[in-house]
């Protein structure tokens, strides 16, 4: 039976006149399109793609398809209906579609990544001390969110909806035998108070508030942190995190099996509960500077492989941030309502 490494750790300028409470009601219902104007877009989308034999079948059934009493009229007045009952009546679909029911790796395939700018350390003594900070400075943000205190984005002049925030934290994607799905542990009456962090394909559980609910403090972190180190020197554990960067059945099948066990369960779910994810990573082979951006790219989108810091990854966590002795990285799935 493969086991998770059980240690883990148990303690220790103008305002805008608008925050997020209470604005996603106040942006503008998704509106559904009239049917001319979808088959309309939909036919001049697949202009480029067929020859004008088909293309003009295509045009024969579509005109068939929008014909008064015809099937178009009967679709189109199910998704009326259905944008009554929701404010965006195209989200959960897009959301299930597009990501859920995907089967292929979300490594590359399907996770956004972002190198943040790189930053002025180059051991590990400002690796951790940089990981304290950034912990800090996430879990403000948190309190941000948390207290509707953040001011709203706009585009073109137009608020846009922030509940997507809300959906960042302790939340977790799951595989499943047909489609996956998320979990979203920030609204459960006692929400999770923690982090992982990940050294050598070691999962620690990082508590960054105190008992008073007060968040620790960098000093508080960086301690944490020195612990974290001190107990993670092995280099033989098993790389357990790749295993969610495979195909999403065959992860699915793998998952099951370890669930399986209590140890592993109980390690599988902090890991899912846990705020955002840290990955303490290994230093990269130094390469030339034509090489660099290729080589980076590869640790921000994936880790580098098997033998570099993949196992320092949980692909299906919705954040985690990757830190290198040379460079910050970012790693995130999809939000739920995310919509690109």
């Amino acid at each position: 039976m493969l086991r998770l490494d059980p240690a883990w750790l148990r303690r220790g300028g103008q305002l805008w006149t608008h925050c997020t409470r209470g604005f996603s009601s106040s942006v503008p219902p998704q509106p559904v399109p009239p049917l001319e104007q979808t088959l309309s877009r939909y036919l001049r989308a697949l202009e480029p793609h067929l020859p004008p034999s088909e293309w003009q079948q295509a045009r024969a059934e579509l005109q068939e398809f929008s014909r008064q009493g015809g099937a178009g009229e009967g679709l189109q007045r199910s998704l009326e209906r259905r944008a009554q009952r929701m404010h965006n009546w195209v989200s959960e679909w897009w959301q299930q579609s597009n990501y859920l029911e995907s089967r292929l790796p979300l490594a590359v395939h399907s996770n956004p990544a972002v190198a943040l700018p790189q930053q002025d350390y180059s051991d590990w003594r400002g690796q951790l001390l940089f990981a304290a900070k950034l912990i800090a400075g996430v879990l403000d943000f948190k309190a941000k969110i948390d207290s509707h205190a953040l001011l709203v984005e706009y585009m073109r002049g137009r608020p846009l909806c922030m509940e997507q925030y809300s959906q960042v934290f302790s939340s977790c994607r799951v595989p499943g035998p047909k489609h996956d799905h998320v979990l979203l542990y920030n609204r459960i009456r006692r929400p999770p108070t923690h982090i992982t962090v990940v050294r050598n394909f070691q999962f620690f559980q990082l508590e960054v508030y105190n008992s008073d609910g007060s968040p620790l403090t960098v000093g508080q972190i960086h301690s944490q942190l020195q612990r974290i180190r001190a107990q993670s020197w092995k280099t033989d554990k098993e790389p357990m995190g790749i295993l969610t960067s495979q195909h999403r059945n065959t992860w699915g099948q793998a998952y099951n099996r370890l669930l399986r066990d209590r140890i592993n369960r109980d390690s599988v779910r902090a890991i899912e509960r846990a705020l955002f994810g840290v990955c303490l990573d290994a230093p990269v082979m130094r390469v030339s500077e034509g090489r660099y951006s290729s080589r980076m790219a590869a640790q921000v989108l994936h880790g580098g492989g098997t033998y570099s810091n993949s196992g320092n990854r949980w692909f299906d966590k919705t954040l985690q941030v990757g830190l290198s002795i040379t460079r910050a990285l970012a790693n995130h799935r999809p939000r739920l309502t995310d919509t690109h």
